[in-house]
């Protein structure tokens, strides 16, 4: 059997509190053996204060709410938080993986980032200006057709972030796939600030939020 966190329809999860409880489909049931691995990792002292300074950020995330509810009420922007993170973590020279068409805005995150003192390394999606042949592409798969047409070389932006030892790369942007290569080949730890949806302004979850009306057809 499968694990189907995604259809779990309780209320007091056993992943939530120690007295939750858990359907057969459960993962931290059906899993127990590999999370008992998984485990282990968070002994290596590296990853285990990466996931501790991770865990401080989300809760510096909330205040109680104004009205006296006893709610927590959500105040930074991913961008705080990711500058934040990396006070927490010390870091100091960071990668900007962007996409071109997002170079607008990678400028103003690359500027708020060193308002805060970061070294920003950034690389473009088409560094390199290699041709989509390179790949085995021809006319017919390029987006304008014939003529050279860069191909997309995340591969390129992780390797220039090696090089210049960023501590910690963010990702703004990236096609899907590109972003997967990205990560696969970075040495320092990643961060999505956003992600490509060219027909919903980077805002994917729109289409989930009108799956029942507007987006109905993805279904």
């Amino acid at each position: 059997m499968n694990g189907k966190c995604s259809q779990c329809g309780l209320d007091n999860k056993i992943c939530r509190s120690s007295d939750g409880k858990a359907p057969t489909f459960c993962s931290t049931i059906i899993y127990d053996d590999a999370l008992k691995k998984a485990d282990q990792f968070y002994e290596k002292e590296d990853i285990k204060h990466f996931a501790a300074e991770a865990s401080r950020q989300e809760a510096a995330c909330y205040v109680d709410a104004p009205n006296d509810s006893g709610n927590k009420m959500a105040i930074k922007p991913r961008i705080l938080e990711i500058i934040e993170f990396c006070g927490r973590m010390g870091y100091k020279r960071i990668g900007l993986a962007f996409c071109s068409g997002l170079h607008r805005e990678a400028k103003v995150v690359n500027n708020i980032f060193e308002s805060h003192g970061l070294e920003v390394v950034s690389a473009i999606c088409k560094v390199g200006g290699i041709d989509k042949s390179k790949l085995g592409l021809e006319a017919k798969d390029k987006i304008n057709g014939e003529g050279h047409e860069s191909m997309c070389n995340p591969i390129g932006q992780a390797v220039i972030m090696n090089e210049a030892k960023t501590e910690f790369n963010i990702i703004l942007g990236l096609c899907v796939g590109h972003d997967s290569l990205f990560i696969k080949y970075s040495d320092a730890m990643c961060t999505v600030l956003a992600v490509k949806d060219r027909v919903l302004g980077h805002n994917p979850l729109a289409a989930i939020y009108t799956s029942e009306s507007y987006y109905k057809y993805i279904k």
